[in-house]
């Protein structure tokens, strides 16, 4: 494909985004439809469209209008380049621009990609931070690997990805964390990924698993699963006894295989049976994402209020029910990758307020600006 016909795909995923599907659904249906499109043609489509996506409204506004040409041809703006090289009507390439494309220069929220119901709460969560924060969420988030110290250590992982193209540096936040800066999409096909010696996750998600009092043979419960990043995180740091459990076990069913992958073992748990006397519990809630918008921008334009105070509903409702299945002198950690105090801080005190006895020892936030997700964690511990 030509770089002008990869602007017509993008355009015409991005329509489809518009019009209600789901990006990685829109993303699917193209290539599945495009068999003369490569991998190299794929990669190029995605990242337009995500580009897109996380510039919404300020691409919108240099573009012209809220449709896939407007998006691209804002893109196109935004990083200085003139859309007559672009949009040309030839072959596959995309008509040129006409009077209705003309766009203005965004100013505000609309520079920013914020949602202006959101600005507010996210002014008051991240304080002179706050355009900081939004200016990064509007760029691709970095990749990051857990090396899997079960199997390898940092620097044997290292080199085993170096062998094959792979570059990494450290990253501060966590011990285990690896940014790539070169060859990232060749990962999941590397014999290192394959061997089970890294995992793909985020810096700060790696940071608040370090941050857990986890020890030798204690109980270890994560509450809200998922597809077990965390779980892995958790049954690699030290020799517990782990049960994974979430709401809709469907979304746990990658669980064995990437264990088995680890070197590690990890029990799935229904909720009937998830029994209680743990020693560490994890709850990383369902939430707003805020802090990880850079990997799913559609994310941040789907929040509405009300799904954000059901949101908070469902966080608390989790904690107190997480807290009755902890054992005497044991730690309820709470988790999200949000920046809003409504689903943070304001969560915590909630439920020291519900729940007599308990402290809380540990609140610690990560920025985006610190190069990896936002993220937030809390230890509550009761007395015994």
């Amino acid at each position: 494909m030509t770089p002008q016909a990869r602007l017509s795909a993008a355009i015409d995923v991005l329509d489809r985004i518009l019009a209600g599907t789901a990006a990685e659904q829109a993303l699917t249906n193209w290539g599945r439809a495009s068999r003369f499109a490569g991998s190299g043609d794929r990669a190029a489509v995605r990242d337009l469209v995500f580009d897109a996506l996380r510039c919404k409204r300020s691409h919108a506004a240099l573009g012209g209008g809220l449709s896939g040409r407007g998006l691209v041809l804002g893109g196109l703006r935004a990083r200085g380049l003139s859309p007559d090289t672009w949009f040309t009507g030839e072959g596959h390439a995309p008509p040129v621009p006409g009077d209705a494309d003309t766009g203005f220069a965004p100013a505000g929220n609309v520079a920013l990609d914020c949602p202006d119901w959101l600005a507010p709460p996210l002014q008051d969560a991240l304080g002179a931070d706050f355009v900081a924060v939004m200016q990064a969420l509007q760029h691709r988030a970095p990749v990051f690997l857990r090396v899997n110290l079960a199997k390898a250590s940092v620097a044997t992982a290292r080199a085993a990805l170096a062998a094959e193209g792979i570059a990494c540096i450290l990253n501060q936040l966590a011990k285990t964390a690896l940014q790539v800066t070169e060859n990232a999409r060749k990962i999941q096909k590397s014999q290192a990924y394959l061997d089970g010696l890294v995992e793909l996750q985020d810096a700060a998600s790696q940071a608040v698993i370090e941050a857990l009092p986890l020890a030798d043979g204690q109980r270890v419960l994560d509450y809200c699963s998922g597809g077990g990043g965390k779980a892995l995180a958790m049954a690699a740091q030290a020799r517990v006894k782990l049960v994974a459990h979430d709401a809709d076990p469907r979304r746990m069913r990658d669980i064995p295989a990437r264990a088995t992958r680890a070197g590690l073992k990890i029990t799935l748990a229904e909720t009937h049976d998830i029994g209680t006397g743990y020693d560490v519990i994890l709850t990383d809630v369902p939430c707003s994402g805020s802090g990880s918008w850079r990997r799913d921008p559609q994310g941040k334009w789907a929040l509405t209020p009300p799904r954000l105070a059901a949101l908070c509903l469902l966080q608390a409702e989790i904690l107190d029910k997480a807290a009755v299945l902890l054992a005497p002198g044991g730690t309820l950690a709470y988790a999200t990758c949000s920046m809003l105090r409504a689903e943070n801080e304001d969560q915590i005190s909630g439920f020291l307020a519900r729940h007599p006895g308990w402290q809380n020892p540990l609140q610690r936030r990560f920025s985006p600006l610190q190069g990896a997700d936002g993220f937030f964690i809390a230890l509550l511990t009761r007395e015994t």
